[in-house]
């Protein structure tokens, strides 16, 4: 594909990702693989730059632009480093119309460069995300990974490359697109991807051998890994969800990791109680791993701030409101419930613990300590300006005996 080409596929990707966003469709990875599945003469360097066109295009601008062809063009003019993506536009076979005067020339496009919808913006200031804080959200995330201590250790574990040594006790960072998947070590069960704020949210759950754990919403089981870990394959821990393909990934991954106490649980909305009837009221430790927003996850799903809307931000609060009742009901006495959004708004992190502490009395905020990030009302926030992480609200919150 010559430079012009790649421009002009990168501007249908967009119309397809712009498309997506307005009407809940696919996310961009899965259409730029859809996209070069159906265009196999693409070389893997002809992919990468689209790819990398398609994610710069994105990150620049803030309301959902009009087009892709307007969304490349207002990326070209965001920053003197872009105007060479302008000069592209040249009517070259296979690459993009030349710009239309006088319109297109004079700015009078759908695109507005930024960090996200005006709303969002002033929901991440109030929430005391702005300036450089709220632009790290658009950086690039690197790749990090776990070690499973049910098999590995970081410090005896010899792997193809070193990798940096993190504040999680068994977290380490690659760049970006290395592929640990084809080491030996993956294929093993003895590392996970899994982000280092993840990571962090997961220590902040302290579980321990023994115990019985309840993950309320599961979904591939990421953090139950790290919690059957961190309980040395001792005692109970049962990872839910209410979306059976998720929850169907979990088995596997499991067992390739050797997590042998984890019980897989599908549960219905709305019956969540029903399904749990066996450990209501017994349960040592219940996270609440709760579908957000996923502002803190920006860096890797950069559209994500185009999908969201103040309506929908509304219900994700109610859900984890409700979900939050639901885990009030499931601890034992004494027992500790962690609340854990990857979302940087408070209305999905500080606002929904003053909230629940409030409708249950019985719950008291206990303090989370981490190596990484600061309290933020009743519970702790860390983030990629901060502390390099995807961004998490976490709290801990105890049942009085």
């Amino acid at each position: 594909m010559t430079p012009a080409a790649r421009v002009q596929a990168a501007i249908e990707v967009l119309d397809f990702v712009i498309e997506a966003a307005k009407g809940e469709g696919a996310p961009a990875d899965r259409i730029l693989a859809d996209y070069f599945r159906a265009r196999r003469y693409a070389g893997s360097k002809d992919r990468r730059a689209v790819r990398e066109l398609v994610y710069a295009a994105i990150r620049a601008l803030g309301p959902v632009p009009g087009n892709g062809r307007d969304a490349m063009l207002a990326y070209g003019r965001a920053d003197p480093a872009n105007h060479h993506v302008l000069d592209l536009f040249d009517g070259s076979p296979h690459g993009p119309a030349p710009i239309e005067a006088p319109l297109e020339k004079d700015g009078a496009i759908e695109a507005t460069p930024g960090l996200a919808p005006e709303w969002l913006v002033a929901a991440l200031a109030r929430s005391g995300m702005a300036g450089e804080a709220a632009q790290a959200l658009m950086g690039r995330a690197s790749l990090d990974v776990r070690v499973n201590t049910l098999k590995a250790d970081r410090e005896s574990l010899d792997l193809p490359e070193p990798g940096e040594h993190l504040a999680a006790s068994q977290a380490l960072r690659f760049p970006a697109g290395t592929r640990v998947e084809e080491w030996d070590a993956y294929r093993d069960g003895m590392i996970e991807v899994q982000d280092h704020g993840s990571q962090l949210a997961c220590l902040a759950a302290d579980a321990r051998p023994g115990e019985t754990v309840v993950d309320l919403c599961a979904g591939a089981g990421g953090k139950s890994l790290a919690l059957a870990a961190a309980m040395s394959n001792s005692g109970r821990l049962v990872a839910c969800d209410t979306d059976k393909r998720r929850l169907g990934n979990l088995a596997p991954r499991a067992e390739r990791a050797g997590a042998g106490l984890i019980e897989p649980r599908l549960i219905d909305p709305g019956r969540e109680i029903e399904a749990l009837a066996d450990i209501a009221g017994r349960a040592d430790l219940v996270l609440v791993d709760a579908p957000c927003s996923g502002t803190g996850t920006w860096r890797r799903k950069p559209e994500a701030k185009w999908r969201l809307t103040a309506r929908a931000l509304e219900k994700y609060a109610a859900l984890q409101d409700r979900l939050l009742d639901i885990a009030a009901q499931v601890a034992a006495p004494g027992g500790r419930i962690v609340f854990v959004t990857c979302s940087l708004l408070d209305e999905e992190g500080a606002k929904r613990i003053d909230a629940f502490l409030a409708r249950h009395e019985s719950f008291e905020a206990r303090g989370v300590n981490l190596p990484l990030g600061g309290p933020r009302g009743k519970g702790w926030r860390i983030d990629p300006f901060h502390d390099g992480t995807d961004g998490f609200f976490v709290a801990n919150c105890s049942l009085a005996c």
